[in-house]
């Protein structure tokens, strides 16, 4: 547990993406069998225990530290497995660790444990572990680790360490499970490479480069196709021999959020689409409506009838036993039209080609285009094979440009792992009511689009302006005649009966601090309106 919890500790501290690729790879050549398998599962999300939960952490200090000391010390730290961890101190009857705990050793026996048992057990090992290999513990069990490494980072380093190309790590994921020793065998050179162990595996996706306009300059409008890029999340709905799976874009299967399309998914292929909701041809639904079937663990026939998911097919992959990756995109799209015809068209339709001349009528589309829904455009090469990764030129993404607004900050909240010890996360309003006696009323959330001098100055604004604070939160001062004005951009504006405001924004994020601007000077809710109406 001491190798993987210096692992975590390095990747937190770094944000090098080389530099997180070479610690993986070490600890991958270091750390034994099952110890590596375990750590990858754990960093890819593959690893879980069902018996400890933040509330079990919170109960274990109550028996061992004044619960006011506790919240105190809780509050300056600001992450509850980190404060766990430095205030838990060791077996009171030694002087020294009584015995240092594997990786191993510890998943199976919290793998093993019972709801009623989970505490006990918990704190034998906590008992037995300095800080540093406790915090990881706590992190493990309570699957926050973030450190900074995505599953696709985690599949990167096994490629690299094995010599192998990542796409064959991500097709071959699906049928693999920890702690991965067969893998591991293989990239090691002791064992033979690991078979397609389940039916509809996940191909690797072919991703965009967004359009600049030096790229217009140098490539004709007649070698692209264009289409539509909408508002949804990419997947991939794969069936063979009876078995479905959804995909998203990462390769996570989805499918147990979407029974109702895995029903009509009756067809040996692989389609690469986007994942909407509403009627095909008839209504389609903003992003806000597919929130509501996203990482819910169960979906009611009520939430699958208020929201019916589909996919608008951009294109197949596989046909029976043909892999069509190979072949140029025209191809493939003749193939996709004439196979989605035989779908079902309440789960399935085709998503349309755009035609245009020259860029300048594409740009004008793009800009206004003819569905809420649809975000920008999408060009692709008509010789273009189907490659994963995203290789610069055959395909471009030209989305429309950001909707701006200016907010004022209201609340503040510390953010996790590298930034635990900030205010990163922040809420932001904008006025209503009378212009004599405006309020704020809160339109939207955002975490990043600032650099990290920038957040040091936020960081300490936010300390010298708190008026009070609710838990981990901060309320900052936010007056008509004293608060920070932030520029905010966001993709997109949907009605909410959940919020306050009456609207949700899209992929907020800060994008400029208006340090210049006073605030009584920032937008009213009627701007976000009127861009709704519009």
């Amino acid at each position: 547990m001491d190798r993987f919890a210096e692992l975590l500790d390095r990747l937190l501290l770094t944000s090098s993406r080389n530099a997180k690729l070479t610690l993986m790879q070490d600890y991958f050549r270091e750390a034994p069998d099952p110890d590596r398998g375990l750590a990858l599962a754990a960093t890819t999300g593959n690893l879980s225990f069902n018996a400890v939960k933040p509330g079990v952490l919170r109960a274990l200090m109550a028996d061992r530290m004044d619960e006011t000391l506790f919240a105190y010390s809780y509050d300056y730290v600001g992450d509850l497995a980190e404060t766990v961890s430095l205030v838990w101190g060791i077996d009171a009857e030694t002087d020294t660790i009584p015995g240092g705990v594997s990786l191993a050793e510890a998943v199976e026996r919290l793998h093993a444990a019972s709801r009623s048992d989970a505490p006990k057990v918990l704190a034998s090992l906590l008992d037995r572990m300095e800080a540093a290999s406790r915090f990881a513990t706590l992190k493990l069990v309570t699957g926050g680790l973030r450190v900074g490494v995505s599953a696709r980072l985690a599949k990167q380093a096994l490629a690299d360490y094995g010599g192998v190309h990542v796409h064959e790590v991500e097709e071959l994921w699906h049928g693999l499970e920890p702690p991965y020793e067969n893998l591991f065998a293989w990239l090691d050179g002791k064992g033979e490479k690991p078979v397609h162990a389940a039916l509809a595996m996940f191909r690797p996706v072919m991703l965009s480069n967004a359009v600049e306009d030096s790229d217009l300059a140098r490539i004709e409008p007649e070698d692209y196709a264009a289409e539509w890029k909408w508002d949804g999340i990419r997947v991939q709905a794969v069936a063979e021999e009876g078995v479905a799976r959804l995909y998203s874009r990462t390769g996570d299967d989805i499918s147990g959020t979407f029974p109702d399309l895995l029903e009509a998914m009756d067809f040996d292929a692989a389609i690469d689409g986007e994942l909407l909701v509403g009627v095909p041809g008839d209504h389609t639904g903003t992003f806000s409506d597919l929130q509501q079937r996203l990482n819910r663990k169960v979906v009611t026939p009520k939430i699958q009838k208020q929201f019916p998911a589909f996919v608008r097919a951009y294109d197949l992959l596989q046909e029976g036993h043909d892999d069509l990756r190979r072949l140029p995109f025209a191809e493939r799209r003749k193939r996709l039209e004439a196979f989605v015809a035989k779908l079902d068209p309440a789960r399935f339709d085709l998503s349309p080609l755009v035609p245009f001349d020259d860029w300048a009528q594409l740009e004008d589309m793009r800009r206004a285009p003819r569905h809420p829904v649809i975000e920008g455009v999408m060009l692709k090469r008509l010789d273009s094979p189907y490659v994963p990764g995203r290789p610069k030129g055959p395909w471009f993404k030209w989305k429309r440009d950001p909707h701006t607004v200016d907010a004022v900050l209201m609340y503040a909240q510390r953010g996790h792992g590298k930034r635990s010890s900030y205010y990163s996360d922040y809420t932001f309003g904008v006025w209503t009511g009378p212009e004599d006696q405006p309020e704020l009323v809160p339109v939207g959330k955002a975490y990043f689009g600032f650099t990290d001098e920038e957040l040091k100055l936020l960081d300490k604004y936010i300390r010298d302006n708190t008026i009070d604070r609710f838990g981990p939160v901060r309320s900052v001062r936010a007056e008509p005649d004293h608060g920070l004005v932030i520029e905010v951009a966001f993709e997109g504006l949907n009605r909410s009966t959940r919020h306050k405001s009456g609207v949700a924004m899209r992929f907020p994020r800060v994008s400029r601090l208006r340090w210049d601007k006073p605030a009584h000077e920032a937008d009213r809710i009627e701007t976000l309106y009127a861009m709704l109406d519009a």
